[in-house]
């Protein structure tokens, strides 16, 4: 115990140790003593040493420290003090006081030491791991000082400390739990911790945010008290941004978890907007960025549109909107707000309708459009705000026809109303004010309000300007031209170059209009043609360009200024090489480039806002065809109108072709549906015929019968048996006559019946002749109906057989029956007579009866026919729908497909990946890893063992 009073206590005799030589004993005795409490002691005076001796400490005892938290987990406290050694030696914190001379050069060697002592700490990646799980411990004294230091690590080597605890196992899940801890102070660090964890790393974000980071977060920022919170709802907010941030995936998953309804209680600032402190205003800018993440411009259009429509039905739109028009808020809040604002709006016809129906607060109430113009033409409002007014303005445009309208209606002779002020005299008076940067922000707006809208364009035509009493009204195109050649500053004439060149635009009317004025062209052939500066030079682009658009969208209708004539004067007063070179000035300008970037106009000067974001698409859609339009001849273009001629003949061949295609479909589905009913006639032909031949077996069998009872007869009466000639025959002579009655009323109805299908047949004939350009199945029907027409005809002469069969029976009955009348003594009396013609009057009665049935038969059946024609369609329909439908199960079939092949090839490159990272010496944790490693140590153990 002496050496550690004579390092840490009094003075002692003898030549002092060095600060060197006194961490060499320190990690000796660390690496020596076997007594816990000794160690403990040594660690102690390591950390009091660490930060005046950082380098020596660092060099020297980095090692023994890491072998301290490997070995001695039970005790806490050593754990404690080796964790803060190691934050003291990696941390780049400079706390001591240095001259300003000496701070910078101090800040650097202090990084670059902090970041070599980081390199060989994480060398092994089991020293990170080991980190890891000592966060697992619940005791303050070692969870603290591990966040601290995992967070100084991250800082250092982030990408390498990320990669490690990527495929940790369960690694990003303990950083997770810090959220949960609750003790503040580890809580608020853990935040910070996850904040350097989630930078640039997409992978680490998902799975922060699917442990259920957003419901965590959003319920600390409520307990701290939303935007009047502290710096613990910073730290909540930038770890958001960190989640949301170039994160489709997290995105879509913070929109379907419904966390954007609870961001609406955020904006509720109440009446009272007197108390704006620092950190309230950090806050509400954090969490307006937070709301612009959700709905920006770089976003897939179909996310950012969702999440645009969850924001208004929650009213999160009209609270901001309700910040937006409020009296006392910071102008840096104000902008911000107006540029979220903005982006929720933009291209969302829901979202914009509501924004041109706020008013402001006013007497009498203004729309909130008109009080922001007033803003952007204002030259005594801040250069932000007014940019930040000019950004909300195009937003509010963008793909809003309905919008265009409105505002280019303001500027027309029938809707000025001259009691109130309006958003077109607004910026008309931008426009033509002396300040610069009111002029082109003025064009700029009036361009976006003639966006893509050819309606719009030739209203704007008519709208006309009264310039001083006593004057001619002249037009607002004949007016910015005035401007152009005063010569004013090169942003005013930026401005209106840009604003006319979006006019004109694929507009022929207003390129008749332009240069209807004799002025106009030699003006911008004198400018183009002159030698100028730098900045000039991009005036003399646009006026290149601005002559381009006359010569493309020239309808010749003026003499004196066709495309021929244009392209003419070019070659005589400028040059073609010349023009080109002009107009390839414009994309090759540094502010051109940071323009095109994207839409929000964001510049660092009034001075260098001179492009807008839309105009440089237009610029990059022009320049090629404009090029070509100036170089073509007379014949080319002549050609060209040839080769479209030829092309619009071509579209009407196809187009005829496609009419007569689908008119053979037509002809070809009746013919299908005209097979479908013959084929069902056919059937019920061939039921009729199958009860007719029924019917006529059953005749067939009753005639055998009657044959045979009238051959016993004529044999009895060859032998003379006058005995049996009594009273029995005559009553069977009878039955046999009221039987060939009967017979004969049947084969009268099947003549009936015959004649009316051979006339059925004969009009399937027909129609099935008619019909016969269908198909092979109509042929088949026609030798299925020949086939019916034969065997009816062969019973047609079977019937005539049994009727010749018949009359003979009735002839040899007759005869018969006069031999028996005249062998009897004529006992028939006048009742048996009578009751026979009754019996024949019900017969007469039942065949009419049975006509009648007939007859309601045969309607009955042309009604079935109907509902059969109205089902065979009412099917052909189904059908269609079916194929539509198994269509689309294909289609989703073949999605799925290559969805699996995807999983599979995704499957495959992680395979690859892995086998990579293990070829390269990085452990990879799977399950064929983890076998080995436990089938090593298991060897370990039995080599100890034998030893």
């Amino acid at each position: 115990m002496n050496f550690f009073r004579e390092v840490m206590g009094g003075q002692a005799a003898g030549p002092q140790p060095s600060g060197a030589e006194t961490i060499r004993k320190l990690c000796d005795r660390v690496a020596s003593s076997t007594l816990l409490e000794d160690r403990r002691d040594a660690v102690r005076a390591l950390k009091s040493l660490s930060k005046k001796y950082r380098v020596e400490v660092g060099t020297q005892a980095m090692h023994h420290l890491i072998n301290i938290l490997q070995t001695d987990r039970s005790d806490s406290e050593i754990l404690g003090y080796a964790l803060d050694t190691l934050y003291n030696i990696l941390c780049n914190d400079e706390e001591e006081e240095q001259d300003e001379s000496e701070d910078e050069t101090a800040q650097k060697q202090s990084d670059d030491l902090g970041a070599q002592f980081t390199d060989q700490f994480v060398q092994d990646p089991e020293h990170v791991t080991l980190l890891l799980s000592l966060l697992e411990e619940f005791d303050f004294h070692v969870r603290w000082p591990g966040v601290k230091l995992l967070t100084t690590l991250l800082k250092n080597q982030g990408v390498q400390v990320q990669g490690i605890i990527l495929v940790s196992p369960m690694g990003v899940s303990r950083l997770m739990d810090l959220l949960a801890d609750s003790r503040e102070v580890i809580r608020n660090d853990g935040l910070l911790l996850l904040q350097q964890l989630t930078k640039s790393n997409a992978a680490i974000q998902k799975i922060v945010a699917f442990e259920n980071a957003f419901e965590r977060l959003l319920d600390i920022i409520t307990e701290e008290g939303s935007s009047d919170g502290g710096i613990v709802v910073e730290d909540c907010l930038l770890l958001l941004l960190n989640l949301l941030k170039n994160n489709s995936s997290n995105q879509n998953f913070f929109k379907e978890g419904s966390y954007i309804q609870r961001m609406k209680p955020w904006f509720e600032i109440g009446d009272d907007n007197s108390g704006w402190s620092a950190q309230k205003v950090t806050n509400l800018h954090l969490m307006l960025q937070l709301v612009r993440v959700m709905v920006s411009p770089v976003n897939s259009p179909g996310a950012t549109a969702s999440c645009q429509k969850s924001m208004y039905q929650c009213g999160l739109l009209q609270q901001l909107c309700t910040i937006l028009m409020a009296t006392g808020v910071p102008a840096d809040i104000l902008t911000e707000t107006i540029n979220t604002v903005s982006e929720v709006i933009r291209g969302s016809q829901v979202n914009q309708d509501y924004f041109a129906s706020v008013n402001a607060p006013s007497n009498p109430p203004r729309p909130a459009i008109v009080v922001l113009l007033m803003s952007m033409v204002n030259e005594r409002q801040p250069f932000v705000l007014r940019c930040a007014v000019l950004y909300c303005f195009q937003c509010f445009l963008y793909k809003n026809q309905k919008g265009q309208g409105e505002i280019v209606a303001t500027l027309l002779p029938s809707t000025i109303d001259a009691n109130s002020i309006s958003a077109g005299q607004l910026l008309c008076g931008g426009l033509f004010s002396v300040d610069s940067l009111s002029n082109w922000c003025a064009a700029v707006a009036l361009a976006h309000s003639l966006q893509d809208n050819l309606t719009q364009k030739e209203q704007l035509l008519r709208v006309q300007l009264a310039t001083s009493l006593g004057k001619p009204p002249v037009s607002l195109l004949q007016q910015c031209t005035n401007i152009l050649s005063q010569g004013s500053k090169v942003q005013t004439r930026v401005g209106l170059l840009m604003l006319l060149c979006t006019w004109i635009n694929n507009c022929p009317i207003a390129v008749t209009h332009f240069l209807h004025n004799q002025e106009n062209v030699p003006f911008l052939t004198a400018q183009i043609s002159e030698n100028l500066g730098e900045d000039e030079r991009l005036v003399q682009g646009l006026c290149a360009l601005l002559l381009g658009i006359c010569i493309y969208y020239n309808d010749n209708s003026l003499e004196n200024n066709t495309k021929e004539k244009l392209k003419q004067l070019i070659e005589k007063r400028i040059g073609k090489e010349n023009f080109v070179e002009k107009l390839g000035f414009i994309t090759k300008h540094e502010l051109y480039s940071r323009a095109a970037q994207k839409p929000q106009p964001v510049f660092p000067s009034p001075e260098q806002m001179l492009f807008d974001h839309e105009f440089t698409k237009l610029v990059k859609e022009l320049e090629g065809v404009i090029t070509k339009a100036v170089h073509k001849s007379n014949e080319e273009e002549k050609k060209e109108e040839e080769v479209k001629k030829t092309l619009e003949q071509h579209d009407n061949i196809v187009t005829q072709y496609k009419e007569l295609i689908r008119e053979q479909d037509a002809q070809i589905q009746e013919l299908k549906e005209q097979v479908v009913s013959t084929s069902s006639q056919n059937e019920q032909m061939q039921t009729t015929v199958t009860q007719q031949l029924s019917q006529i077996q059953q005749h067939k069998d009753q005639y055998n019968i009657l044959k045979l009872k009238l051959g016993k007869e004529s044999q009895l009466n060859s032998q003379g048996e006058g005995s049996q000639v009594n009273g029995l025959q005559t009553e069977e002579l009878t039955q046999l006559r009221e039987e060939v009655e009967e017979l004969r009323k049947q084969h009268s109805l099947l003549q009936t019946q015959l004649g009316d299908k051979d006339t059925l047949i004969t009009s399937l004939k027909s129609e099935t002749a008619e019909s016969s350009a269908g198909g092979s199945d109509n042929t088949e029907l026609l030798m299925e109906l020949e086939g019916l027409r034969s065997r009816v005809q062969s019973q047609l002469a079977e019937i005539n057989q049994m009727k010749t069969e018949r009359q003979e029976l009735l002839r040899r009955a007759e005869a018969g029956s006069s031999d028996a009348v005249s062998s009897i003594d004529g006992s028939i009396d006048g009742a048996k007579m009578a009751e026979v013609e009754s019996r024949l009057a019900a017969q007469t009665t039942e065949t009419e009866r049975l006509k009648e049935e007939a007859k309601s038969l045969s309607a009955s059946r042309a009604e079935l026919d109907q509902q059969l024609a109205s089902a065979t369609s009412t099917v052909a329909i189904l059908q269609t729908e079916k194929a539509k439908l198994q269509t689309e199960v294909q289609d989703s079939k073949k999605e799925q497909d290559d969805l699996l092949m995807l999983l599979a090839d995704q499957d495959q490159k992680i395979h690859s990946l892995k086998q990579k990272l293990k070829d390269l010496g990085e452990t990879v944790d799977d399950e064929d890893d983890l076998d080995g490693r436990d089938q090593t140590d298991d060897d370990y153990e039995e080599d100890e063992d034998e030893d």
